[in-house]
């Protein structure tokens, strides 16, 4: 039986200067969320491992997640930030040569003024660079932006892609399309996986159900097929709309009528898989 990966979390230390994109409504967020705080959770949950993503775009926060993995043996692998469009990239990404849980890089392109950041050269030539290295890029982008990153897949084929959050469909807001054609088309490109996470945050945090979500899980499974889905928390995140065990617990009875096989690979066979893990 693979082991139980949480493909998906952050970490932090709270200021509201670094931090502020959590807003009057996220106040539940502002505090500190440390690796203690990770393994009560995960322990409760029946987690065995985890990835921590970036939640600020610095080099500092990087290398301060990596110090976290070394310390907490939870933490299998770290998609962490590095500055992918700019020159110094290749010599930058020197320094993690040998930070073996280093497993991918995130930039935040839904964060960006430019709809087509995602497109402009540099940050391209950046994605070209990270070929041979093992490193897989994490996709963070609006539903809107599905068009812009289908064509930046199609421009790396050999690149292993993993789309966050389900490209955050408009689940507030009860819209499946264009979402859902969108998404069964970047589903055809074989080398990106999809991670089924972030969901509650895209709902109504008080009145969401597992039945408002249905729809979207049964998309993202027609997409991708079992086989290329992860299940990931965004804790703490996902504390504005449900606690950490209840978000897994609501994936464990979507996912029950499943195989073992599928449920293996969904709770994390494919994330061990497709991040190397250990």
């Amino acid at each position: 039986m693979a082991e139980k990966i949480d493909a998906h979390h952050h970490l932090w230390r709270y200021s509201p200067e670094e931090y502020g994109w959590i807003d009057d409504e996220m106040t539940a967020l502002r505090r500190d969320f440390l690796p203690q705080d990770l393994v009560r959770e995960i322990a409760a949950a029946g987690i065995d491992g985890t990835v921590a993503v970036q939640a600020r775009q610095t080099m500092d926060e990087t290398r301060w997640l990596l110090k976290m993995a070394d310390e907490c043996e939870a933490i299998r692998g770290v998609v962490g930030w590095a500055p992918i469009a700019g020159e110094e990239f290749p010599g930058v990404m020197e320094e993690f040569e040998f930070r073996p849980k280093l497993k991918g890089l995130r930039h935040v392109i839904q964060g960006e003024k430019d709809e087509n950041y995602i497109l402009r050269e540099d940050f391209n030539s950046g994605i070209r660079t990270l070929l041979g290295s093992g490193l897989v890029y994490d996709i963070l982008i609006y539903e809107r932006q599905l068009p812009q990153a289908i064509e930046f897949v199609d421009g790396h084929p050999q690149q292993v892609f993993v789309l966050d959050h389900m490209a955050k469909p408009l689940i507030r807001e009860g819209l499946l399309e264009p979402w859902a054609a969108r998404m069964r088309e970047l589903g055809k490109r074989e080398n990106v996986w999809c991670k089924v996470s972030g969901l509650v945050t895209e709902a109504d945090w008080k009145t969401w159900t597992p039945e408002s979500l249905r729809p979207y899980l049964d998309v993202v499974v027609e997409a991708f097929g079992p086989g290329r889905l992860m299940a990931g928390s965004d804790w703490p995140v996902c504390l504005v709309g449900c606690e950490y065990g209840h978000w897994f617990d609501g994936l464990r009875t979507y996912f029950a009528g499943f195989s073992e096989t599928e449920r293996d690979a969904v709770f994390g066979g494919t994330a061990t898989a497709v991040y190397g893990l250990e």
